[in-house]
């Protein structure tokens, strides 16, 4: 922890209360104090000042102005790779800060997290090498004559970037690089919960020298979050959250048909076929079924397992979750920490008290560890005989509580896993490349590992169904922040 107390330091230092608009560090105009609390001590580390609707406005005209005449979108793309690619070195020299202010704020262990950031720069590499090979213009040949026409690919706008407190800053990076690639300028907003990543973002853009108003950031509550979604001054928003805020800002952006690109909500399944190795479906199913302590939009959440070998695989599964060591997650051998607040903790036990109350039958967990009467800790938690009328099998959960769901055939496995709202992520486990890839054609979410759990920064990440709108990551998430331009030459 010695780390994130410097970078708090440093924060204090320079005054938490600032906010960084048009280029520099500015405090807010609001009396309203926020904070930060470790979930694993519950300490209170931080307080600030949260910005207001007034804060929001100079944010957008320093956005606005950017795009509208300066230099940002005007730049050959090659030029902006230079800038994001600087961001990426910047960041890299700073990876210590960036896991332990996520460890700390969020009460993801260390090993997670000093591997998990690598992300962060990863994704400003990533788009500013993108920059250099994308095809902004394509020039074709009309069907009308002949004539030459250019297909352009040209920034969205203003991008109101608003992002949650689980894994604060790859979630804002993954907006913030792709959006900037393209030429946008941003607004961003992250948890008032978890502000400490952003600044680190926004030192690392001012140092690297962006033109002012490019990039701009205020975290803030909810309805400073709605002033700026409404803010005539934005063309597009960006959001990754609950389906419940994204269905609101979907209808806010509706009102005046703002480009809205939505990461929602998530109840992946593991779909483990017949033929499947135990052994080897451990290695990912363990860590990627509670990462995070369960945080994880992708959690793979509900385990869909055949009739003829559920025993067994129950009996693997909750024999390995048992030895994960519950405990302080900077410490290096904590495989999980706490969760992020106290509001999520009781969220958490109230859906375990569901699943007990609907019939599911639990197999471990279902309370918080005796040995930790500090933090914000619950138990790894495991149900079975779950069935898809349950509170537990439908709604996303955001804790450590996985439900085990037997099938009968394929065919009845298949339609158990569609049966949500939700269309995210999930996982197949089989001996047969094959069948996984027929299996993986007929789940209804938008990516599928076979036989582990992959999100690669290189590739689209987004829902089918309620899980959300548009993808983020890989070339997808460039062209999510572009408009389509046909400019024909008579």
């Amino acid at each position: 922890m010695e780390q994130f107390s410097k970078t708090l330091k440093g924060i204090k230092d320079r005054g938490v209360d600032q906010l960084f608009i048009n280029g520099a560090w500015r405090k807010s105009s609001g009396s309203n104090e926020l904070s930060v609390v470790t979930p694993h001590n519950e300490e209170t580390v931080l307080t600030y000042f949260e910005p207001t609707t007034a804060d929001v406005d100079a944010a957008v005209a320093a956005a606005r102005e950017a795009f509208d005449k300066g230099p940002w979108p005007r730049m050959a793309p090659a030029e902006r790779g230079v800038y994001l690619k600087k961001v990426s070195e910047i960041l890299m020299a700073r990876m210590p800060e960036l896991a332990e202010a996520w460890t700390g704020q969020v009460g993801a262990v260390i090993g997670f997290t000093g591997k998990a950031s690598y992300q962060v720069p990863g994704l400003f590499k990533y788009y500013g090498e993108l920059c250099d090979t994308y095809k902004f213009v394509d020039e074709r040949i009309g069907s009308m004559g002949g004539n030459r026409v250019a297909v352009v690919k040209e920034p969205a706008g203003v991008v109101a970037a608003i992002t949650p407190w689980n894994a604060p800053l790859v979630l804002l990076v993954y907006k913030v690089a792709a959006g900037l690639a393209a030429g946008c300028t941003f607004v961003c907003k992250p948890s008032p919960e978890t502000p400490i990543d952003a600044h680190i973002l926004a030192e690392a853009i001012a140092e690297a020298g962006l033109p002012k108003g490019v990039f701009n950031m205020l975290p803030a509550g909810r309805e400073v979050g709605d002033h700026l979604i409404r803010h005539p001054g934005i063309d597009k928003i960006s959001f990754t959250g609950s389906t419940a805020a994204g269905k609101h800002i979907a209808g806010v952006a509706s009102e005046r048909l703002a480009r809205v690109s939505l990461e929602l909500g998530g109840k992946s399944a593991a779909m483990i076929l017949e033929d499947a190795d135990m052994e080897h479906v451990l290695k990912s199913l363990v860590p990627y079924s509670m990462p995070i302590t369960g945080q994880v939009c992708f959690s793979l959440t509900r385990v869909l397992v055949p009739k003829s070998r559920k025993a067994e695989m129950i009996d693997a599964y909750t024999n390995a979750v048992s030895k994960v060591k519950v405990g302080d997650p900077f410490a290096a051998d904590s495989g999980m920490g706490p969760l992020a607040m106290e509001r999520q903790l009781d969220r958490v036990l109230g859906y375990i008290e569901k699943g007990k109350t609907e019939g599911a039958k639990l197999a471990l967990g279902g309370g918080r560890p005796a040995d930790l009467n500090r933090g914000f800790f619950v138990e790894p938690t495991v149900f079975t005989d779950v069935d898809p009328s349950m509170t537990i099998f439908k709604e996303e959960i955001f804790g450590p509580v996985v439900s085990f769901v037997d099938y009968d055939n394929e065919a009845d496995m298949i339609a158990k896993a569609n049966d949500t709202i939700y269309g995210l992520h999930g996982a197949i486990y089989t001996q047969d490349q094959d069948r996984g890839f027929a299996v993986a054609r007929e789940y209804r979410a938008g990516s599928v590992t076979i036989n582990g759990m992959i999100v690669d920064i290189h590739m689209p990440f987004g829902g089918f169904k309620q899980s959300g709108l548009g993808r983020d990551g890989g070339i997808e998430g460039l062209e999510n922040y572009t408009e389509t331009k046909a400019v024909y030459f008579a």
